[in-house]
């Protein structure tokens, strides 16, 4: 795994420091309490269990402006609120270096290095298709954790940058995750609240994903092609110099006995995981459980001493710590917008914006609410028990199908995704690469925008052709 960018090319970034950004949101958002009337839904319990909006209920209450203790806190109890998350951060990083000491990952990038030595662009869909459809159907994108870290060295080795190696990853999910087919946690949820039979409109969707991902596939392979032929096109050329050699066909490193013990141990260890996110819907504490068991299993298997395996770990943490830090600290946003009350006046006000706008534009008009409070709410099934109950009723009364206003809370709860620091995957993915965030939005900006404009097409042709629940 590549190391963290050094301070001196932080002071050369032109965008402030991920840290200063959140750290002025929260200042913004505290001072915002003392402007914003405070306020609140009703809120009734779902035949799942789960607390949503109850439409209708709004009312103002009593003024509770973010005082300077709770501003204060709104850090602390961030990292503290998202332990889960960053722990599970944490952990990969220590087991993927661990397996990285192994030697298990030079393995693997000499096999399919070999493969793809003559043809390397082609290892972009090769990874990228397989990789959307999956999550299209799972709604997985935690996965990007295991497959950033096994593509990265073979994508830098065939002569890319770690940039490449994020994009095949992130625009890939992303892409499927968005448009999801039949994803349990974003439309599966929003499709229940709106009242439609599940995975319903699958046929419209397919054509959007075919779209959205050939879209990405392309901006990704354009880029490498770019980086192929003059690597100092590189938006991380000058912190990447010390990436490795591209592989030459033909060479072919041997395997010990207990290297493929380990190998065998790796898979049989990831497809555990992969059924425990399926089956048993597992998080971060799960999955932090399991990547302790995986790196010290394969270290041991491979012949490295407690005391090695131990200094792997440490190690992956020191490489992977930015990126979970930031996962905490984003969360102090949406903290003290709770402590000052105006969350729900917040959602409210949106909801008033979007009854009030042309019903040609409604669809298009959710899109980018939905967009904007995906930084506030980073889950996408706490987002759609949050909006869709509200955006149902407004689609209703404009003349927009659900199933539309479904399709816009897709599109703004997904893109950003890859775009928001409140996003605990997308920071964590970054952090397995090296990659600060702001080096990334300056490759992604392009791509949101094209999306974005695809989403705006989808939706108005989605409105026009009266887009139903079949």
């Amino acid at each position: 795994m590549n190391k963290q960018v050094n301070g001196e090319d932080e002071e050369k970034s032109k965008i402030p420091h991920i840290f200063v950004i959140l750290f002025s949101l929260i200042v913004l958002a505290s001072l915002v309490s003392y402007i914003i009337p405070a306020g609140e839904f009703d809120r009734v319990t779902n035949e799942s269990g789960a607390e949503i909006i109850q439409p209708g209920t709004f009312t103002f209450t009593d003024a509770s402006p973010v005082s300077f203790f709770e501003f204060m806190l709104a850090i602390p109890t961030g990292l503290i609120e998202t332990a889960e998350i960053i722990f599970g951060i944490l952990m990969i990083g220590g087991m993927f270096a661990v397996v990285e000491r192994a030697g298990l990952i030079s393995l693997g990038v000499n096999k399919l290095g070999n493969m793809f030595a003559k043809r390397n662009l082609l290892i972009i869909p090769a990874l990228m298709i397989p990789f959307a459809l999956f999550t299209t159907f799972t709604a997985q994108v935690e996965l990007s954790l295991i497959y950033l870290p096994t593509i990265l060295p073979l994508i830098i080795r065939l002569g890319f940058d770690k940039v490449t190696a994020v994009a095949v990853v992130l625009v890939a999910t992303i892409a499927g995750f968005t448009v999801g087919l039949t994803t349990p946690a974003n439309l599966g949820v929003a499709q229940e609240i709106a009242g439609l039979p599940f995975y319903s409109g699958i046929g419209y969707r397919i054509i959007i994903l075919a779209t959205v991902l050939t879209v990405g596939i392309y901006y990704v392979w354009r880029y490498a092609k770019k980086i192929q032929n003059d690597p100092t096109k590189s938006i991380v050329y000058e912190e990447d110099k010390s990436k490795q050699a591209p592989i030459l066909e033909g060479t072919n490193l041997k395997a010990t006995k207990r290297q493929l013990i380990a190998s065998i141990g790796l898979g049989i260890s990831i497809g555990v995981l992969i059924y425990g996110l399926l089956k048993f819907g597992w998080y971060f504490q799960e999955l932090a459980g399991l990547y302790v068991l995986i790196g010290v299993g394969v270290g041991l298997i491979s012949g490295l001493k407690p005391t090695e395996i131990s200094e792997s770990f440490i190690e992956g943490f020191k490489q992977i710590l930015l990126g979970a830090m930031i996962v905490g600290v984003a969360r102090g946003v949406a903290i003290v917008l709770d402590d000052g009350n105006i969350m729900d006046t917040i959602i409210h006000g949106s909801s008033m914006l979007i009854g009030s706008v042309p019903a040609s534009i409604t669809a298009v008009v959710m899109m980018i609410i939905q967009g904007g409070l995906n930084f506030l709410i980073p889950s996408g099934s706490g987002q759609a028990m949050v909006t869709m109950p509200i955006m149902s009723g407004l689609a209703d009364l404009s003349g927009v199908t659900r199933q539309t206003a479904v399709l816009a809370f897709l599109f703004g709860d997904g893109f950003s995704n890859i775009f928001y620091p409140t996003s605990g995957y997308f920071m964590a993915t970054l952090a397995l690469a090296g990659l600060r965030w702001e080096k990334w939005v300056k490759f992604i900006a392009p791509l949101l925008i094209i999306w974005y404009g695809l989403g705006i097409v989808f939706l108005v042709i989605a409105q026009f052709m009266n887009y139903g629940p079949h």
